[in-house]
């Protein structure tokens, strides 16, 4: 039988405290909801007696049907010199209403006398008063042992009789703390092992990541005896954030064998990290094992014709078990496994021995030398690889276009205005339009002339915009590369576009975003 690992979420409030993070209540609820269909067991909802927003979340928690998840809410033990049932902060925990109490005290000597400014003696009783009396209104209490690893480095008697006490004080977890982020898994191994032999509790780990180590001390932790791993999604925290919550589950569940999560849920954790970067406001990290968009992307044609034949030659899983997909890109180091590869993915007939692979080969190795990059591009490389191949249709030529930036005052934002003329068979549109900057009346312009003919670009919309110098030697006549995201109800894809011209960049990639577009929906009718 499989042993089972409690997941303890702590993201909408550890996670929340990272730079450039801020959750609104309704932000909360959003990922509490997303939480609850991964099967997180744990969601600590937030600290209710340190600001408004995290007690009007727990009031409006309650109205939310979780299915597997148990809301808690954190705070500390009481303030010294006030008794537990005066402590605003405990008085606010209990209006919560929350099921379980998370609560961290002090187990460093050196924090007690110097941050905290009492005695050993009265620390303990701090912890065993807080303790004690929440338990009275909770079905379960937790004792997050704040900076243990390090204080037991230093007063290890004195930190194990911190646990004891909170043992004593009926504490349902006991959770070790790497609260610095500076142990070492070799030495979380030897402490956790030790503790183990003293405290009778279950065990729990906490770790941060200012040594990058918070993944592995949160294995190691969990294979010397404890059985709650706390964490976040994306690994989002204080200064280098929490153990990644997406790294550690399928370490735990997929590589050791123990049960964090049902397995069809697992397949919801690519789709839940990038759900918490979409609702943090942050662009994912591509490279983030597991999870990230490059997790499983080959680019080497070694590795592609490898993983052609099976795919575990340089994959650690198969990526669907966590809902990631496996990429192949294409580049200069392309060889023919990689054009063979792509072509299946866009669907597009092509012999393995045919001359017609080549050319693909050669014309993106000519391409990127002038400085395109189809990584993160693919609409621009499936028209490259059918304007090759002679699949690719032309809706539109080009007569003209005119982009004027005019700035009357100083202190006035610049007006920009784009003129456009096209030919559709043997008709021609001449319109004009404004927009927020040269590239965006531009893009209105265009798709102004267009949608006459073409009505069901009015749903499209430019997503994103990326410029990126390539050859920054020649300062302002460096030639640059444009990344365009364009998107519509159903679909997002990515085009580029390489000049010297910064315009005539992003007028490419705007009409590889638009005629992959055009071309998609003739493919979906059966024209092309």
């Amino acid at each position: 039988m499989q042993k089972i690992i409690e997941i303890y979420d702590t993201t909408l409030r550890d996670g929340s405290q990272a730079e450039d993070i801020s959750f609104s209540v309704d932000d909360k609820l959003r990922i509490t909801e997303k939480l609850d269909e991964l099967g997180i067991h744990y969601i600590e909802g937030g600290w209710p007696g340190s600001n408004p927003k995290d007690a009007e979340y727990f009031k409006k928690v309650k109205k939310l049907p979780l299915k597997n998840s148990v809301i808690t809410a954190f705070g500390s033990t009481h303030r010294p010199k006030i008794k537990v049932e005066n402590d605003s902060n405990v008085k606010s925990l209990i209006a919560s209403e929350a099921k379980i109490f998370t609560i961290f005290g002090k187990t460093w000597d050196f924090h007690v006398t110097e941050a905290l400014k009492v005695s050993l003696e009265e620390n303990l009783e701090l912890i065993f008063n807080t303790i004690t009396y929440l338990k009275k209104y909770a079905e379960k209490v937790f004792f997050d042992a704040e900076h243990f690893f390090d204080g037991y480095k230093d007063n290890s008697e004195y930190a194990l009789k911190c646990l004891k006490t909170a043992e004593e004080a009926k504490a349902d977890c006991i959770i070790l703390c790497d609260t610095n982020g500076g142990t070492l898994p070799a030495e979380v191994a030897k402490i956790v092992k030790d503790v183990r032999q003293s405290i009778n509790v279950p065990l729990g780990i906490h770790a941060h990541n200012d040594s990058d180590c918070a993944v592995a001390n949160s294995i190691v932790a969990i294979i010397n005896g404890a059985v709650q791993v706390q964490g976040t999604i994306n690994g989002f925290g204080e200064r280098c954030g929490n153990a990644n919550l997406c790294s550690v589950i399928p370490n735990l569940q997929l590589k050791l064998g123990y049960r964090c999560i049902d397995d069809y849920k697992l397949k919801k954790l690519t789709e839940v990290s990038r759900f918490v970067y979409e609702i943090a406001n942050l662009i994912p990290f591509k490279r983030q094992p597991f999870v990230g968009e490059s997790a499983f992307a080959h680019k080497g044609g070694v590795h592609v014709s490898a993983v052609r034949k099976r795919p575990e030659t340089y994959e650690h899983i198969r990526p669907e078990l966590v809902g990631n997909r496996q990429r192949i890109l294409v580049s200069d180091l392309a060889g023919k496994s990689n054009i063979l590869k792509k072509a299946e993915e866009f669907n597009i007939p092509l012999e393995p021995n045919s001359l017609e692979v080549q050319a693909i080969v050669d014309a993106i190795k000519t391409l990127e030398n002038e400085g395109y990059q189809f990584e993160g591009a693919e609409a621009s490389l499936e028209l490259l690889f059918r304007k090759t191949l002679g699949l690719k249709r032309k809706f539109f030529d080009l007569i003209g276009f005119r982009v004027i930036d005019e700035k009357r005052k100083g202190d006035e934002p610049t007006l920009s205005e784009a003129t456009i003329m096209v030919k559709v068979g043997k008709n021609i549109e001449h319109t004009a339009s404004t927009g927020n900057g040269p590239v965006n009346a531009l893009d209105n312009a265009l798709r102004k002339a267009l949608e006459r003919f073409y009505p069901e670009l009015k749903r499209v919309r430019l997503k994103d915009y990326k410029v990126r110098v390539v050859n920054s030697g020649k300062g302002t006549a460096s030639k640059v590369r444009v990344l365009i995201e364009s998107g519509d109800d159903e679909d997002v894809w990515s085009t580029v576009g390489v000049s010297e011209n910064i315009i005539e960049a992003s007028w490419q990639a705007i009409v590889d975003g638009i005629e992959y577009k055009l071309c998609k929906e003739k493919i979906k009718k059966g024209e092309i």
